[in-house]
């Protein structure tokens, strides 16, 4: 029996997130500025560039699916969505960006009947790079590795679990959560890749009760679901995708357990 394998299909999104990551770096060792947008959050010419590259490429792989990209949305440019669409955050963790901490990824996620099914997150700094599908698992390799590993998620230690939580959002209901889940360690961590780390078994919990939008969480979510993880509302209901405004409530994403 032969170990699973990215598809054709993953791998190409995860060499137009790698463009785009290369791009990204590029400003990243400039004198790059960051300008306000209208909801106050940061926003650069690498987000900007990141998402002209993935935009060209998803029309040329997909070019009768629509795509939800955060620049294009602020810009007031959202198509109309049908059951199947991506969503597209070009640079997550645009603070993390900007203090230069490497902490920041490029998001690809595809959504059908408001489920994320495929995911790939590249984080360029660190030379990182996330798959995953529905049915098929979920895999990881450094820019020095020449193939893809499977990953799984763990169930938490009996010690208790391994929290992270957003270096640039905790709000007063994440405190509490960790509080009364009695956490072994807390790690602060930036963009998708808390997502990422319980999908390889490196942590177990991450807690948002502060908004998001669902291009921040859909290709972290796919990713966990095929390493074995989940999401889901506080109260343990389906959290979905192709809300109004593209704006996400609280969730859980947890490892296996």
């Amino acid at each position: 029996m032969t170990n699973p394998a990215p598809t054709a299909e993953l791998l190409a999104l995860a060499a137009l997130a790698h463009e785009a990551g290369r791009a990204i770096m590029d400003i990243y060792h400039s004198n790059f500025t960051a300008e306000a947008k209208a909801d106050a959050s940061p926003v650069t010419q690498a987000d900007q560039r990141a998402e002209e590259i993935i935009l060209k490429g998803l029309a040329k792989l997909y070019p009768t699916l629509p795509v939800i990209a955060e620049e294009s949305v602020a810009a007031g440019h959202i198509p109309k969505i049908g059951s199947t669409f991506f969503l597209v955050d070009p640079l997550d963790g645009t603070r993390e960006f900007i203090s230069r901490n490497g902490e920041f990824t490029v998001n690809i996620g595809l959504i059908r009947d408001g489920a994320p099914v495929l995911g790939v997150i590249f984080a360029p700094a660190l030379e990182e790079m996330f798959l995953g599908a529905q049915g098929l698992g979920a895999f990881y390799k450094r820019a020095s590795q020449a193939h893809y590993a499977p990953i799984i998620a763990r169930a938490a230690p009996d010690q208790g679990p391994e929290i992270l939580a957003s270096r640039s959002h905790l709000d007063a209901e994440t405190k509490a959560f960790i509080d009364a889940a009695k956490p072994s360690n807390l790690v602060n961590a930036g963009s998708s890749l808390k997502f990422c780390r319980i999908a390889q078994g490196q942590a177990d919990l991450y807690p948002r009760f502060g908004r998001t939008m669902e291009w921040d969480t859909a290709a972290g979510h796919a990713i966990l679901l095929a390493a074995g993880g989940s999401v889901t509302k506080p109260d343990g209901s389906d959290f979905i995708y192709g809300k109004p405004g593209f704006a996400n409530g609280a969730f859980i994403a947890r490892g296996r357990g």
